[in-house]
């Protein structure tokens, strides 16, 4: 089996490739289906068993569309950037680009052994700079438009990768990439303002057919809360700072403030006495990552200033706090405590020995956090506490102390990263003439070949001379290049619209092709790049479109997520625990048909589990057994000898099967519920070869009835159905025939078989007419012998019916 499998393979997708089968056409009428999976990294030199999981049955789900009657686009790529293939060569010594390029040599070559409708003609890699010219191209409408920006501020640092980090790219207070945990550093960065976009981000989630939890990923990490800024001026001095709540009506409840050990205000706010103690207590909370320092479970700590400010509704002084809980990027990075109402205020309080005073009647021990009546609150005791905030907060207006506002958690996407292997950042440094984008004409910037790229915690391009110093576009004097390269997000936060026009050399795209194809129908990736690369996807999105350059609101229309495939021992796979997969071997002795039907009846498509070779095998048997049905089934077609015309109870119940499994096959198949999909292939296919067995066949139909189940087949293993499909004696190709439609009336019985049950136990089992009424069915059923037998010497009290399923008798 094994060699037949790969001279199969081999001679189809030769066919397929000389023939131009899946070749996109952009003229046709047909309904457009863009399908797209992620595309994948060649950090490693392989594809492995978690891409085939991506990228196999989704190819399934394609090919059955396109006999469905869709213009299928399904492109491939590959994200070439990025820190993993940089770390390689620092150990190795061999440059990125010559491992990056040799990687993607082997894993395309693995893509086409698949046998998948991919359009290599519209193929990208993101490393090229006919692609990253584009990237570049991104960059500077969004600067342009104000939404690329350089600031001052403290950022994620991962002290192995020697790398600023994303927030989104800090897990658990560690780098993503590598574990290492994370530090902070005051360094001047490039930002994208995705802020800008936070709200149409979580108002058009619900629009979208995606998975229930990535939208509530995504709506947590945006973040939305509605309340006040609340002006709090300091006592003695002319600074004054805002705090932000959600819960104004607990405003006369304020006993201190607190500010982050990161905010400005603080050592303009520190008395002389209270320097040492603040300058320590700062310096400590730069070792704390954001997660740890805003953990419900770690005690609070906090330090004072010895200032005093006033709460604007009564003029109440308060101290001045330094606490690591208040984070400088949430915010104003300032908030007001009201510990007799908030549990981390209560503990800090507490802890502090600081006032305590409950304004909101309601449960016998503090804090008390819901709703209720206001106490000790002035003109606003007695009120509920919905209409209390309403009502303060026109106070504070009133006073010029504050006003209502929406605050998000989301903050702007930090995207420089100071390492090689990555999309240059194309502005200038001029003395003369500042900050200086590049002109589009000069794009790209592109990234030179011969760079020390060691880590030192700078960027590595700022070593190169020939790279660094170059000369201002706007004054023809001497200028710098920037260093930083561009996060590898930004590269992948548009590559959907390049696969469509990826030839272009004048354009990152042409808008009006563009406008036809997308958005994406069927988008497949894993659910870890929910807060990530889905996220940023949809804010450059929506920022081309509010620039005129696309028309769609949205980047992906539906969105699916494959499970993991484990090891055999149930684990992540890992080249250290020694339980990877690989595909090569297996498609070598079984045929990548076995390979993919494998992984989509073993697995639940969006669970995944633990590879079985004794699954594959039994995949392998069931293709060996199809094959043999099939050659019976035209053995018989083709003789001559004992045919009839009529459809007889034998052909009913084949007819049964047959459009039982189009029905189901079509529906299962359509939601990548592909394990039940094969499973009635399988049932379908005992039908076709207990037929096949009859002494007398009818050949019409049964030839009918092949060419239905080869099509049926065909999207879950194409080089087999191709095969049999010539065998049958049929044009070329079975990719270009209609998927079988489902006839209602076949799945009609003329008869049907009951269960006959006497006290809730089943004794016997009858085949009736599907046509009897209920007295017929009764009769039927007490006239069975095995239930006359069980019922002699016994009084029937009762017959329940259920049709088409069971007969109850109740007998005493």
């Amino acid at each position: 089996m094994s060699n037949y499998g790969t001279i199969i393979d081999q001679k189809w997708q030769k066919k397929w490739e000389e023939s131009g089968l899946y070749n996109f056409d952009e003229n046709s009428n047909k309904p457009k289906l863009y399908t797209l999976e992620m595309f994948s990294y060649p950090s490693g030199s392989k594809l492995h068993a978690g891409h085939w999981f991506n990228y196999g049955p989704v190819d399934s789900w394609a090919r059955m569309k396109r006999m469905q009657g869709y213009n299928v686009f399904q492109p491939m790529g590959f994200d070439a950037f990025g820190l993993p293939a940089e770390n390689y060569a620092i150990k190795t010594g061999i440059h990125p680009k010559d491992s990056t390029d040799k990687n993607i040599e082997t894993m395309e070559k693995q893509l086409r052994a698949m046998g998948a409708m991919f359009n290599w003609d519209h193929e990208l890699v993101t490393c090229k700079p006919d692609y990253y010219k584009w990237t570049q191209w991104v960059f500077l409408k969004l600067y342009e438009k104000g939404l690329a920006y350089r600031k001052k501020a403290p950022v994620n640092w991962c002290p192995s990768c020697n790398t600023v980090l994303a927030n989104e790219q800090v897990v658990d207070g560690c780098c993503e990439r590598c574990d290492t945990e994370v530090t902070k550093k005051d360094l001047t960065q490039w930002f994208f303002k995705i802020t800008n976009y936070a709200e149409e981000l979580l108002e058009k989630l619900d629009d979208l057919d995606w998975p229930e939890r990535t939208k509530a990923m995504q709506k947590h990490w945006i973040g939305k809360s509605t309340g006040a800024e609340v002006n709090f001026k300091v006592k003695d001095s002319s600074i004054a700072f805002d705090v932000f709540t959600t819960r104004a009506d607990t405003l006369f409840g304020v006993s201190y403030v607190v500010l982050a050990p990161e905010n400005p205000l603080v050592d303009e706010l520190t008395k002389e006495e209270f320097k040492e103690a603040v300058e320590d207590y700062k310096a400590a909370a730069k070792k704390q990552s954001e997660i740890e320092r805003q953990s419900i479970t770690r005690e609070k700590t906090g330090v004072f200033t010895g200032s005093y400010a006033i709460n604007p509704v009564n003029g109440k002084e308060v101290p001045v706090w330094v606490g690591d809980y208040v984070l400088a990027t949430y915010g104003t990075g300032a908030v007001m405590a009201v510990p007799a109402h908030d549990e981390r205020d209560f503990a800090f309080a507490t802890k502090y020995n600081l006032p305590i005073v409950r304004v909101i009647e309601g449960g016998e021990e503090l804090p008390y956090t819901e709703y209720g009546t206001l106490v000790n609150s002035d003109e606003f005791t007695g009120l509920k506490s919905e209409e209390a905030k309403e009502a303060i907060v026109k106070k504070l207006e009133s006073l010029n102390c504050g006003s209502g506002k929406t605050n998000y958690r989301l903050r702007d996407w930090l995207i420089s990263r100071q390492r090689y292997w990555g999309a240059p950042i194309p502005i200038v440094y001029c003395d003369k003439c500042g900050t200086v984008a590049i002109p589009e004409e000069q794009l790209p910037v592109e990234l030179p070949y011969n760079v020390e790229f060691a880590p030192d915690g700078k960027s590595p391009l700022a070593k190169c001379d020939d790279f660094i110093n170059t000369t201002c576009p706007v004054c023809g004097g001497p200028a710098k290049r920037e260093a930083d390269t561009l996060d590898t997000f930004v590269c992948s936060s548009w590559y959907f619209l390049r696969y469509v026009d990826n030839n272009n050399s004048e354009k990152a795209f042409d808008s009006e092709k563009v406008n036809k194809l997308l958005p994406v129908d069927m988008y497949v990736g894993g659910p870890e790049h929910a807060c990530m690369h889905l996220l940023y996807a949809r804010f450059v999105t929506k920022a081309l479109r509010d620039m005129g350059y696309i028309n769609f609101d949205e980047p992906f229309k539906s969105l699916k997520h494959q499970g993991l495939i484990l090891g055999p021992d149930g684990q992540k796979m890992s080249k250290s625990k020694g339980n990877t997969i690989s595909p090569d071997e297996y498609i070598k002795e079984f045929g990548s048909d076995v390979f993919r039907m494998y992984l989509m009846f073993g697995f639940a498509y969006e669970e995944g589990g633990a590879w079985s070779d004794e699954g594959i095998k039994a995949v392998s048997k069931f293709i060996d057994r199809i094959e043999r049905t099939l050659q019976s089934a035209i053995d018989r077609i083709n003789s001559k000898e004992k045919v009839k015309d009529s459809m007889d109870k034998e052909e009913k119940e084949l007819n049964y099967s047959r459009h039982y499994a189009i029905k189901n096959v079509s529906e299962d198949a359509e939601k990548l519920q592909f394990n039940t999909a094969i499973a009635r292939l399988m049932e379908f296919n005992t039908a076709l070869s207990k037929y096949c067995s009859e002494e007398i066949i009818n050949a019409a139909f049964l030839k009918e009835t092949v060419v239905d189940f080869i099509k049926l087949i065909s999207p879950f293993a194409p080089h087999f159905a191709e095969e049999q499909w010539s065998l049958i004696g049929k044009d070329f190709s079975v990719f270009n025939e209609q998927w079988p439609v489902f006839n209602p009336a076949a799945l009609v019985k003329d008869e049907i078989e009951i269960a006959i049950q006497i006290n809730g136990k089943i004794k016997s089992k009858i085949n009736i007419s599907s046509s009897l009424n209920e007295e017929a069915i009764k009769e039927a059923a007490l006239d069975d012998e095995k239930v006359k037998e069980n019922l002699e010497g016994k009084d029937v009290k009762k017959v329940i019916v259920i049709k088409g399923r069971l007969v109850n008798i109740v007998a005493k």
